[in-house]
């Protein structure tokens, strides 16, 4: 005699509504070409198509886990709220770095006169951009303080994933917020200026995997396009 024993097996509808869930992680980021403007009392121009790279620290526990060099690594820090059980709402900033490449040839328009090597009225004209010139970045945060709304949907029963206790769901949303770098940059031999500002807004739009795993822990993979202006 034999017995043959069936077993099956049911996907889990875990509820979101009502809950709240916060991140944190690490991002690179590569940036398009920008004009950059320049105004003071001696000098206005402008340089055209300024390229840069983000600053990305070597992977170790000090400083990605040391919870007082936090801000040291490019981050992404986020609070949200399940409003349905599909959609959130969420706060959060991303924490970039902007690094101007120097020693490269530039377009620049407008006039320098400040006594030094550098003056002239420039029209579309080529200039090597040195260190003497300029330096520009953010590398104390192009930070990008943003509201988002997204939508997350489980797919487990799409992918027949017969794991328990893990959940896989696709992400996707749009975002808007406030850029408010810290700008350290040194112009034509003046002092540095270094100085958390407003420096514009940005709308944002991203795409995403994430798995959970017993309901609390939570990892996502992102690929977000940001427009900052």
């Amino acid at each position: 005699m034999s017995i043959a024993q069936e077993s099956t097996f049911e996907f889990q509808e875990y509820k979101n509504k009502g809950k709240f869930f916060i991140y944190w992680g690490w991002n690179r980021a590569n940036y398009s070409n920008s004009d950059i403007s320049f105004k003071g009392d001696d000098y206005n121009f402008t340089l055209k198509d300024v390229a840069a790279r983000d600053k990305v620290k070597a992977f170790a526990l000090d400083p990605y886990f040391d919870p007082f060099e936090i801000t040291k690594p490019q981050t992404n820090m986020r609070i949200g709220y399940f409003f349905t059980e599909n959609y959130s709402v969420s706060i959060g900033v991303d924490h970039m770095k902007y690094v101007m490449h120097n020693h490269r040839m530039g377009t620049i328009s407008g006039t320098i006169n400040t006594g030094g090597s550098f003056d002239g009225v420039y029209d579309n004209d080529k200039i090597l951009v040195s260190r003497d010139f300029l330096t520009f970045e953010h590398t104390d945060g192009l930070n990008y303080v943003n509201v988002e709304v997204d939508r997350f949907d489980n797919i487990d029963k799409f992918l027949n994933f017969r794991v328990r206790g893990i959940d896989i769901a696709i992400t996707e949303g749009i975002g808007v917020g406030l850029l408010y770098p810290k700008t350290n940059t040194k112009l034509l031999g003046k002092d540095r200026h270094d100085d958390f500002n407003v420096a514009g807004w940005g709308v944002s739009a991203h795409a995403g995997i994430n798995i959970t795993i017993f309901t609390h822990f939570l990892y996502s993979l992102i690929l977000r396009l940001a427009i900052l202006i």
